[in-house]
């Protein structure tokens, strides 16, 4: 049997009917479309998602980037078990979405895109805001997807759309190879109709089977492991989207390896555990970074060690370390010439922990680790409790979102110096109460991320921490927030400029060239060459951002203090409806210190200008130690 139906039509209702399981729990995976309609998606996806709103929810967005920030963040938050849909017209709605594309798939989060194309029978062309291209008449701005996709397809006809969705629905639910799906669709091929299979649109329950680790792996892992003098344990993402949290600290207690954590795996371990050392790298804590100095073995898991995590290779300085990673890719897992446990991050983790029954890291190791964590908590305390004035410093925004924040609520940042103090100082208590998009670390993700993560988890109390330079690029989902009536509390950190470049800048030797937010006759007053103050201090933009929140439709409250700030979101914490935004102008200058991570910036290597020519020598001092990991597994 077979149903005629427009592709449109066929495309809804077959996204309506997928489901995933794992563990034996069964749930939908698309909760709903994000869609800005025009004149390539109008009268077909547009036709269809009216045609059967009550099988598939509609939510009308206002940036086409920010749509797929906010299935990405629905996606992260539902641990990739769910996401949404995001259609868009033809030409600029389309490539808005290749930024959104790209975070997505970086961060290995399944979120899916239908942007229209152009006709593809060719009649009308060229057709309104079409790519030309002389020598390749099948390319379209759509063929940008390609790069940033981890799978695109065309439907140019109407028949495809089986496969293709089929194809789509493979990637999205597929642990190791998630991230963005592109399905291209010509403007005249959704409003064609198609006979498709009674099966295409029935209910489809997708199996997410959890990979165990081969046994001769896993024995030489755990071979590796019992020699270690100095084993160290670094948790990215894989250990809270596979829900391994609880299968790490059994092996944590039962070995006494001590745990660090990316940004992505932020919370995998309480902050509070003994053995929890918190951030590791570039944006690591002073206990994390000392341990990673000595080890003589990591063991990765579900991480993609990234720049950040490794402090650019120069982390790890044990002249004979190696690496176990444990991951459900093989990409991943291959690593650093890493010894390659390939599998899911739960189930190696249990195994791990049954193979090395009995055996504990050296007490002087595990002892060293508990000394640092508790001297770092501390530390810690100590900052975000620092009473700067006469502005408040970021640090002690931060320590007020997380009080306020309490045992269940969530964090959303993405850009700027934030995510990389968030991920020193946050305490964290609850495996998704961290949520940092620093894969991409896109400006603009985080108040749509915030709302695909309330979405996600309405039970939750979602906090956005963004500052000026990220609100300004794209402040318009805010009043998706407010139609939708969707309750996130927006601390809007302001210091009048972009402050982690500006820092980055003043350490390479540029003074803050181009970070400030000034009149042009003002841009020549520069900050203090590797200073901490600004040389000729200039008054700031007549920019009043908390009234362009309130323009938008959200509750705003503006705040001086930190008292006032916490008092801000205790009563945000009790409002009821859409999006509150609190406001707080910061200290600029007012860092958190590297607690000896590094990130490898390179600094001009001939320059006439004295401050460039001391960051160079003590770039060229840093980079030293820099390694490459590659001895064999």
């Amino acid at each position: 049997m077979s149903a005629r139906v427009t592709v449109g039509q066929a495309l809804v209702r077959f996204l309506a009917a997928q489901e995933v399981e794992r563990d034996g729990e069964r749930q939908r995976f698309f909760a709903g479309c994000f869609g800005i309609f025009g004149h390539g998606n109008v009268a077909g996806l547009g036709q269809a998602l009216k045609q059967h709103e009550d099988l598939l929810p509609y939510v009308q967005g206002r940036n086409e980037q920010a749509m797929v920030h906010m299935a990405a963040g629905y996606a992260r938050q539902r641990n990739r078990l769910g996401t949404w849909a995001c259609t868009t017209s033809i030409g600029p709605g389309a490539t808005n979405m290749v930024t959104g594309a790209a975070g997505a798939t970086i961060n290995r989060l399944p979120v899916l895109l239908l942007p229209s194309d152009t006709f593809a029978t060719r009649r009308p062309h060229p057709v309104l805001q079409q790519l030309e291209v002389p020598h390749d008449a099948t390319v379209s701005v759509n063929d940008a997807f390609r790069p940033v996709s981890r799978f695109f397809d065309r439907v140019e006809r109407p028949e495809q759309v089986v496969p293709a969705a089929l194809e789509a629905m493979r990637v999205l639910t597929d642990p190791a190879e998630t991230g963005a799906v592109t399905i291209a669709l010509p403007e005249d091929v959704q409003a064609e109709t198609v006979e498709v299979p009674d099966s295409f649109l029935q209910p489809r329950v997708w199996t997410i089977w959890r990979r165990p680790p081969a046994p001769d792996a896993l024995a030489r892992v755990a071979e590796l492991l019992r020699h270690a003098e100095r084993p160290l344990i670094v948790a990215g993402g894989g250990v809270i989207y596979s829900e391994a949290t609880e299968a790490l600290r059994e092996l944590v207690e039962a070995t006494g390896f001590p745990v660090c954590e990316t940004q992505a795996g932020r919370g995998s371990l309480r902050s509070d555990h003994e053995l929890s050392l918190g951030a590791i790298g570039a944006t690591g804590t002073l206990a994390a970074n000392r341990l990673a100095r000595e080890t003589d073995l990591v063991i990765g898991v579900g991480t993609r060690w990234s720049d950040f995590t490794t402090a650019s290779k120069s982390a790890f300085q044990d002249p004979g370390v190696r690496f176990v990673n444990v991951n459900v890719s093989e990409f991943d897992a291959a690593k650093h010439s890493g010894l390659a446990l390939t599998c899911d991050a739960r189930l190696g983790l249990e195994a791990l922990r049954q193979a090395l029954a009995g055996h504990r890291a050296p007490d002087a190791w595990t002892e060293r680790a508990r000394r640092e964590a508790e001297q770092w908590a501390q530390e810690l305390e100590r900052v975000v409790h620092a009473g700067n004035a006469p502005l408040p410093s970021q640090a002690e925004v931060i320590g007020a979102i997380n009080d306020a924040a309490g045992e269940t609520g969530v964090v959303v940042c993405a850009a700027g110096s934030a995510p990389g103090d968030l991920h020193k100082l946050w305490r964290a208590r609850d495996p998704k109460g961290y949520h940092v998009e620093y894969g991409y670390s896109c400006m603009g993700y985080e108040i749509p991320g915030g709302i695909g993560v309330k979405l996600a988890a309405p039970e939750r109390e979602v906090f956005v921490l963004v500052g000026d330079g990220s609100y300004l690029m794209l402040p318009g989902e805010l009043v998706t927030a407010v139609a939708e009536n969707v309750k996130i509390v927006v601390v809007l950190v302001d210091n009048h400029g972009y402050a982690s470049i500006g820092a980055l800048s003043r350490s390479v030797g540029s003074a803050g060239f181009g970070t400030h937010y000034r009149r042009k006759e003002e841009r020549q007053l520069l900050d203090a060459p590797n200073g901490d103050s600004p040389a000729q201090p200039a008054e700031p933009l007549p920019v009043d951002l908390a009234t362009n929140a309130e323009s938008l439709g959200a509750k705003v409250v503006r705040t001086r203090t930190v008292d006032e700030l916490r008092e801000a979101l205790e009563e945000a914490k009790a409002t009821r409806g859409g999006p509150v935004v609190v406001h707080i102008e910061t200290d600029r200058y007012v860092g958190v210190p590297s607690y000896e991570g590094w990130w490898d910036v390179p600094v001009a290597e001939v320059s006439d200008d004295p401050a460039v020519q001391d960051a160079r020598r003590e770039y060229e001092e840093a980079r030293r130690a820099q390694r490459q990991y590659v001895d064999g597994p």
